[in-house]
């Protein structure tokens, strides 16, 4: 009964959060995303209860199928949404909140170089966006977004807004993810060019300044009699 339940709020979730769905019959049907999550539940069951072969063989046929992958190791929470979904990869040992959405190409993964815990822990309400990598075994906030293209390597806190490479926070704490806006977020690389530009107009500014009076006491210096006829 659980699986039938989760499955209801995650195609709920599809129909709140994503307006090209109409329906629950078109979600069920049509959502890769859907049925990524679907099959990762018995999947996690058997990998939990040390069936692990069969839950890897689940998990890569889901591969095969959506372009979805997700580690059966992983630990995922309700009303879970991928949107399109194709290159989505989620490592072994994620968790990840209730209430998170993840777009195509992005990446719950590891450095290659820890052991044990080697994924990420994800906040309640996260939005990671398209091409998006989360890299390495630390936690993401609740109410974090993380923008598209973006690399983050460490911790984030509670309600910020990540962008660049690596990631760089944008925005600071008590910021929702309810609007699902991916367009208004700042860009730290146009923002520390603005800031380079105002400086240099500043220094240009304060050097022509300086050659003017420069220029006006050369001026009023009296000029140097010459040697007199004896």
């Amino acid at each position: 009964m659980a699986f039938f339940k989760r499955t209801r709020e995650d195609i709920k979730a599809v129909l709140d959060r994503d307006p090209a769905a109409r329906n629950g019959l078109e979600v069920f049907l049509c959502c890769p995303g859907v049925w990524a999550r679907m099959w990762h539940i018995p999947a996690h069951f058997l990998y939990e209860h040390n069936c692990k072969m069969l839950a890897r063989i689940i998990s890569q046929s889901t591969r095969f199928l959506t372009g979805i992958e997700i580690h059966p190791g992983a630990k995922i929470g309700r009303r879970f949404v991928i949107d399109h979904g194709m290159g989505v990869v989620i490592g072994e040992t994620t968790e990840i909140g209730d209430d998170v959405t993840i777009f195509q190409g992005a990446t719950l993964g590891g450095t290659g170089k820890d052991e044990g815990k080697r994924h990420p822990t994800i906040g309640d309400r996260v939005i990671v966006s398209s091409g998006a990598k989360v890299l390495g075994p630390f936690k993401v906030g609740n109410d974090v977004k993380i923008g598209a293209g973006s690399v983050v390597l460490r911790e984030v806190p509670d309600g910020a807004t990540v962008v660049g490479i690596p990631g760089t926070i944008v925005k600071g704490p008590k910021r929702t993810t309810e609007d699902m806006d991916q367009v208004d977020i700042p860009d730290p690389i146009a923002v520390e060019l603005e800031c380079l530009r105002r400086r240099i107009a500043a220094l240009e500014k304060s050097m022509d300044r300086k050659a003017v009076a420069a220029e006006k006491s050369a001026g009023d210096r009296p000029e140097k009699s010459g040697s007199g006829d004896r």
